[in-house]
């Protein structure tokens, strides 16, 4: 009997000791939830529904990978039906479920009352922040004057992108006349103060012969819009309107049969595709961080298997670097704890499907490359990847590297104390 308790001893201890291991790693697994604050209702409600539909895509990619080791991560959708008031009920709401994680992107007015109330919540409330993971709001203010330690941008901002767009711009002689269009919101104000700065330095020659901005979201037929554009002679147009307002100002440009090319940001995004058709052929270009017919074809299965699944296009890239850099900061920090995560992820690289991505520490504002692509015939080789069965893609015309489209920030960031 002696000799049979000896032998067991060791056994009993080891699988004590895995036991206590296992509670342990166990007890410290977290399902991290993130509150997708977006439009999924209203004339946004497509672009909404695609973005939600991608963070959950790639969480679930995380989450099998172990991309945060033990941690999982949920996203969960919030309607704010792009509205800044009703962002700010939803961000309540999600705060009171206990969420610490927000997400949003689609409209800077709204990422700007959100930076805004986060950092009043983190100020009164102490070891219950919020981080807030920024994936296209592109308003320069929101990692400059605005900027904040518990915000994280992972799209490039808008004078990134004009720098990218008008530099490519300005090697074309046969750009003349330009017109520029877009939102009254910060984002569109941004973009035609800028235009006219950037053209300006790198080719005086050209004329800005047009700029109007339009209510957001409100605007159903843009055909005045377009023949003011057809009336000044403009060769080309930039616009960096998104959504309905995107698609809807495509349409009638085809309907108008305006022969000028459009340089946009976010012609990739639900619905436009379909609008612009054959009418688009190698007249619209777009600037972004990332497409889909990319020189390897970076993302290949994701985007395969996100069609499959919800007949619809995976474009929304910054899920899946937000996901990588998430994922890591959980490992590293060792903490799911927003500060721990938020400290983790300053100065953080990944290898994201656009290549190496940096999240700077002085203002929190991504830095990765971008591209520039034109619209053109699906043919297998170039372009593999049509968009809304349409036939056709975007063909990559040039991969612009990171420190080409980086920008010196003014960022004074209030840093916590503890």
């Amino acid at each position: 009997m002696a000799l049979r308790t000896s032998f067991l001893l060791p056994s009993l201890k080891l699988i004590a000791a895995f036991s206590l291991a296992c509670a342990a790693s166990c007890a410290l697994a977290e399902n991290v939830k993130i509150a997708f604050i977006d439009p999924l209702s209203g004339p946004f409600a497509p672009v909404g529904h695609n973005l939600l539909r991608s963070f959950q895509t790639i969480a679930a990619l995380s989450n099998q990978k172990k991309w945060g080791g033990e941690h999982t991560i949920e996203v969960v959708g919030f309607d704010n039906k792009g509205s800044p008031q009703e962002s700010l009920i939803q961000l309540k709401s999600a705060i009171d479920q206990g969420y610490r994680y927000i997400t949003q992107g689609n409209g800077s007015g709204v990422a700007l009352a959100l930076i805004d109330a986060v950092n009043k919540h983190n100020e009164r409330n102490p070891g219950k922040e919020v981080l807030f993971l920024n994936h296209s709001a592109g308003d320069p203010m929101l990692t400059n004057a605005k900027c904040s330690f518990w915000h994280f941008r992972f799209d490039a901002h808008s004078e990134m992108k004009m720098e990218s767009l008008t530099s490519y711009m300005a090697q074309d002689p046969a750009i003349r006349k330009v017109y520029v269009i877009g939102q009254n919101y910060a984002l569109g104000q941004e973009v035609s103060r800028t235009s006219r700065i950037y053209l300006k330095r790198k080719r005086p020659d050209m004329q800005i012969v047009g700029d109007d901005l339009h209510p957001i979201g409100q605007v159903k037929d843009f055909s005045p819009y377009i023949a003011k554009i057809k009336a000044s002679g403009a060769d080309t147009v930039i616009t960096a309107n998104w959504g309905t307002d995107l698609a809807l100002l495509i349409k009638a440009a085809k309907e108008a049969d305006l022969k000028a090319n459009f340089y946009t940001f976010y012609a990739a995004t639900t619905g436009v595709p379909t609008a612009m058709g054959a009418a688009g052929l190698d007249r619209v270009k777009y600037v972004a961080y990332w497409n889909l017919n990319n020189e390897s074809y970076a993302g290949k299965d994701i985007i395969e298997q996100f069609r499959k699944k919800y007949n619809d296009d995976y474009y929304a890239m910054a899920s899946y670097t937000i996901m990588a850099m998430l994922g890591r900061a959980f490992r590293e920090g060792a903490s799911t704890d927003p500060l721990k995560v938020a400290l983790a992820m300053e100065g953080m690289k990944v290898k994201s499907l656009n290549g190496e991505v940096e999240m700077r520490k002085s203002d929190h504002q991504a830095q990765q490359p971008l591209y520039i692509a034109t619209w053109t015939k699906k043919n297998n080789t170039d372009v593999r990847f049509d968009q809304e069965d349409t036939g056709y893609g975007w063909r990559t015309n040039k991969k612009i590297a990171a420190y080409v489209a980086t920008q010196p920030t003014s960022c004074q960031m209030k840093r916590p104390l503890r």
